[in-house]
């Protein structure tokens, strides 16, 4: 009797990974099928790397996963640059771009706790509305940096940034 407990629990462990796995792949095919901008591969392994999106259930789910994942992420970036002004470890000429990103990432998170709340109340529309908004500061501050001719040291997190706040908000308007 317990080896068939046992057997069931396990069974019922791996069909729930299995069902989420799944959901995370179709969420993922069908939000890239849709904007190009998303790159497939990655919208899995993020999601799958984190363990709020594995335990999902519903899209709605991994909107929520997703997005406190893209704040985790946008707050990780803000330190970095706050890090690099602390030290003055910057080009010449760059400290204003540093500090106006620093603005932008936390401009982000306002955005992306506003969509958590709108996403938790049903209220899909604001919620892309505050993702847009969130999406827009990574290229904003890379700007900052090309307009004084300079060079961004956070291109490429800025790249990893946008795809994170990209995978919430393209769920959100599968919804």
């Amino acid at each position: 009797m317990k080896f068939f407990v046992l057997v069931v629990i396990i069974f019922l462990f791996l069909n729930c990974f299995a069902t989420a796995q799944t959901l995370i792949r179709d969420s993922c095919k069908t939000a890239a099928a849709k904007d190009p901008n998303l790159k497939y591969d990655f919208c899995v392994q993020s999601l799958e790397a984190d363990p709020q999106s594995k335990s999902a259930t519903s899209l709605t789910g991994l909107v929520l996963a997703s997005t406190n994942n893209a704040a985790s992420k946008t707050t990780n970036v803000k330190g970095i640059v706050e890090t690099i002004l602390k030290n003055k470890k910057y080009p010449p000429g760059t400290e204003p771009a540093l500090r106006t990103c620093v603005k932008l990432y936390d401009d982000a998170n306002n955005s992306l706790n506003k969509a958590l709340m709108n996403v938790k109340s049903c209220d899909y529309r604001s919620a892309s509305v505050h993702l847009s908004a969130a999406l827009d500061d990574p290229g904003t501050c890379e700007d900052g940096f090309k307009e004084k001719h300079g060079i961004s040291p956070v291109t490429n997190e800025n790249k990893v940034l946008f795809q994170k706040i990209l995978i919430p908000l393209s769920f959100t308007n599968m919804l």
